[in-house]
């Protein structure tokens, strides 16, 4: 394999024959082909995208580079969800133990802070002694036992995809769509799922700002999902401001907390709860565990015999969110967590006391500069600053600050007056309390005028189309 010449294609604008997507990617793993050369046909995939059977084939080299989790005789559902990322967004710290807490069995798996966003693993690694990085068989064996875990990728779980995140998190990489799609599905494809929910962020926040990209990510990882067996339903959701008020791993953590104990923003909790009503539907097609061959022959048969998502019925939506929001407000969702933080090593006084996470050593309040209506709070510019304080990486080595960020109480469309408290700045020290407060400045715009924004959850895709909500 001459890799020079598969770069110079794909630089000009051709495609590589998923034969030599397998073979590349292969090497890549055996270690033939160094990082320098995979950066630069990352940067040509960036700067010219991939045909469909390109995607494809990419994915399927992905998800064949590990093993696969295999939930065979288990008896449960096994559904998941994966979110693209934004600033404030930990609703699946909140929604896992809720999902499982309903009768899913929930193996999520996540990621670490990418860009100006948070990752739900350094979120959780904020809970002390908490453990995201089980093998496959404590993987399998706790889900057994208590119905969830959240994890992050193991050796074992589509390898060449973690080389890959960690690569197009420093190489300017990270916002194209067959990238994001095939990096998503391989890690969801090989938990062996029998449903998909995803929640795809749009606005100035998201990864992909044009909603017209984000609606074309939703339907590729749509496709790459129903084409493998796993029905796959997408949300898309607001990420024009941040979500929830805390930003930041710790905070957003006791946010999450709060959230499971019925506390906290709504948007958090109607999100969360929007989400865990998809999966609770999913769950619901399920007819008991099969092979993965015969689930996808079953799947096919759906597929021809009738619409591959036909509307759920009122009656059976209104069935799903009332389990929902019965799990939240008895406290079992909140002892589903417990439960989970204690399998997983983490202090379980955290569900109870939030002041057990880590601290930090320098808190201020930053007030309004003057008075009017709150225009915007722009969530790219807090997650940049978060990132910039300590909070998250700008190489995939970097340590994590988990104590750093922001509690932001001021939404769009508020009237303040001037010196009214409108966030609190938590730093390590007084530079980045500095920080925080330039953030604010920039990203919380103070004027006269109307505000319009984006609605929370905007519409539902599924393999038949587009459903708007809003």
């Amino acid at each position: 394999m001459f890799v020079p010449g598969l770069i110079e294609r794909k630089r000009d604008g051709g495609a590589l024959a998923p034969e030599e997507w397998g073979e590349l990617i292969a090497a890549y793993q055996a270690g033939t082909v160094p990082d320098y050369q995979m950066a630069a046909l990352l940067m040509a995939v960036f700067l010219r995208g991939m045909t469909r059977p390109e995607t494809a084939a990419l994915l399927d080299a992905m998800v064949a580079s590990g093993r696969c989790l295999d939930f065979a005789g288990l008896g449960l559902p096994v559904v998941d969800k994966h979110s693209t990322g934004g600033v404030g967004d930990k609703v699946s710290l909140v929604l896992a133990p809720l999902a499982a807490a309903c009768g899913l069995a929930v193996p999520m798996m996540s990621g670490r802070g990418l860009g100006h966003t948070g990752g739900t693993l350094d979120k959780l690694e904020s809970i002390p002694g908490f453990r995201t990085g089980l093998t496959l068989d404590e993987t399998l064996a706790q889900i057994a036992r208590i119905g969830v875990a959240m994890i992050g990728q193991t050796p074992e779980i589509a390898p060449v995809d973690k080389r890959l995140y960690a690569m197009r998190d420093v190489t300017a990489t990270v916002e194209c769509i067959p990238l994001i799609a095939c990096s998503i599905m391989s890690k969801k494809l090989a938990e062996g799922l029998d449903g998909l929910v995803l929640d795809v962020k749009q606005g100035s926040g998201a990864f992909i700002t044009d909603p017209a990209k984000s609606l074309e990510l939703a339907q590729a990882m749509i496709a790459l999902g129903e084409d493998r067996g796993c029905p796959t339903v997408a949300l898309l959701t607001a990420m024009d401001r941040p979500l929830g008020r805390a930003c930041g791993n710790a905070l957003e953590t006791e946010e999450a907390i709060m959230a499971l104990r019925g506390e906290g923003p709504e948007d958090l909790r109607e999100e969360t709860v929007a989400l865990a009503v998809e999966m609770l539907l999913l769950g619901g097609q399920t007819r008991g565990r099969t092979d993965g061959g015969a689930r996808k022959a079953a799947h096919e048969k759906r597929r021809t015999d009738a619409p591959t998502h036909p509307q759920p019925a009122s009656a059976a939506r209104a069935a799903a969110e009332r389990r929902v929001r019965e799990a939240l407000s008895s406290g079992k969702a909140a002892e589903k967590f417990q439960q989970m933080v204690e399998a997983q090593g983490g202090n379980p006084a955290v569900l109870e006391d939030p002041s057990v996470l880590p601290q930090a050593l320098e808190v201020e309040v930053y007030y309004a500069p003057k008075g009017g209506t709150v225009l915007r709070v722009e969530p790219r510019t807090i997650g940049r600053a978060v990132v910039e304080m300590g909070g998250g990486r700008t190489k995939s080595d970097d340590d994590v600050d988990p104590t750093v960020g922001f509690v932001i109480t001021a939404r769009p469309g508020q009237k303040v007056h001037a010196s009214e408290a409108l966030a609190s700045i938590f730093a390590k020290d007084p530079a980045g309390i500095a920080l925080g407060k330039r953030a604010l400045d920039a990203a919380i715009q103070i004027g006269q005028g109307t505000v319009e924004m984006l609605p929370l959850i905007a519409a539902r895709v599924t393999a038949r189309g587009v459903e708007k909500l809003a």
